[in-house]
């Protein structure tokens, strides 16, 4: 797509949240639709007009790779969500992990290549894939991810320590999978691509060895990162980068340098100053606390005041910009008007 469409969107004041989910949980047999692809499709696609926005965004379920990574290693599916890699994994595993996942895909995942279908068949939207970032993936596949982790910050690599090997091959993996994932969708006719990378943040990398000089962002995070954009800039897709974890000014220099359409971040950072380490050809999309507005710490005339706030001083900054969630706005259970009311409120108020 021409990078112009997403400056657009962002001169004409877009805003809109990431909230699939608050549409499928709508639908009492929402987990029924989570394995049929039209479904699914009907209710992204449902979102992005309810919400005013041409891009269709999946459902941000970083559990899909897992399951597929998971599947071709011949784990039971009762299994996967808790399942950790008990050793690192071997050439071989690698390569079953690699030729599973470009001829197969779990229910889940098929269920998001069809839905990615739906929309580029029967909407005029934008149809976006869906991945898990392969750094957070690997955090899911580890029972201690943070450990090795912090080895390789000290500099060992796989050939000095087995925990440091077992991250390393846990990456080789998880990106494997997603670029598959990817590609599946990318055939299936999405034009966008989100990536998911929450764990990419201070709670897996030590700041201190990042202040030191240590080049575990690097070689953790944006090694593999990179073949995602790359592999995306092959296939003709835009990304929409998304990481909502503690980060450093140079983790959001990292991600700038992929080059996305869409740079998603928390809402510790101030987008203001990040306007500063990100280029004006990407636009800056956030970054409303959305994760607490199911609590009443935070009422609709707060959530005003702050997409007020957020608008002028990215306005000042002269970045482009679109107002929206820190992440996906998940329903929750009792809470779902209050939810709704907020992000009503954030769509709906003058902001001038």
């Amino acid at each position: 797509m021409d990078r112009k469409y997403f400056l657009d969107l962002a001169a004409r004041g877009a805003r809109f949240p990431i909230g699939a989910d608050l549409v499928l949980r709508e639908h009492s047999d929402h987990a029924e639709i989570l394995l049929n692809g039209n479904e699914l499709g009907a209710v992204v696609a449902e979102a992005a007009r309810r919400y005013d926005t041409p891009l269709a965004i999946p459902l941000m379920d970083l559990s899909v790779e897992k399951s597929q990574l998971l599947a071709a290693l011949g784990v039971p599916e009762a299994e996967r969500d808790t399942y950790h890699l008990p050793r690192p994994l071997s050439a071989d595993d690698l390569e079953q992990i690699a030729r599973y996942s470009r001829a197969t895909a779990v229910p889940r995942l098929q269920a998001n290549i069809d839905a990615v279908r739906y929309v580029a068949d029967t909407t005029d939207l934008v149809p976006c894939a869906m991945a898990i970032g392969p750094f957070s993936l690997m955090t899911k596949l580890l029972e201690d991810p943070i450990t090795p982790a912090y080895m390789a910050g000290t500099g060992l690599t796989g050939a000095d320590d087995d925990g440091v090997l077992l991250m390393e091959t846990a990456l080789e993996a998880a990106t494997r999978v997603i670029l598959a994932s990817i590609e599946a969708q990318a055939d299936a006719g999405a034009r966008l691509c989100v990536i998911a990378e929450p764990a990419a943040n201070l709670v897996y990398l030590s700041p201190k060895q990042l202040a030191r000089g240590a080049n575990v962002f690097d070689r953790l995070v944006m090694v593999y990162n990179r073949r995602v954009a790359d592999l995306l800039e092959r296939r003709g897709l835009d990304l929409f980068f998304h990481c909502c974890g503690e980060l450093t000014d140079q983790m959001v220099s990292g991600f700038a340098s992929l080059n996305p359409a869409v740079l998603s971040l928390g809402s510790s950072r101030k987008l203001w100053e990040d306007a500063q380490l990100v280029p004006k050809t990407t636009v800056l999309y956030g970054n409303l606390p959305t994760k607490r507005f199911f609590s009443d710490e935070i009422s609709e005339e707060d959530v005003i005041a702050l997409s007020r706030h957020i608008v002028s001083s990215m306005r000042d900054a002269g970045h482009p910009h679109i107002l929206g969630s820190e992440c996906d706005v998940l329903s929750v259970e009792g809470r779902e008007d209050v939810i709704r009311s907020k992000v009503r409120a954030f769509l709906t108020c003058d902001l001038h």
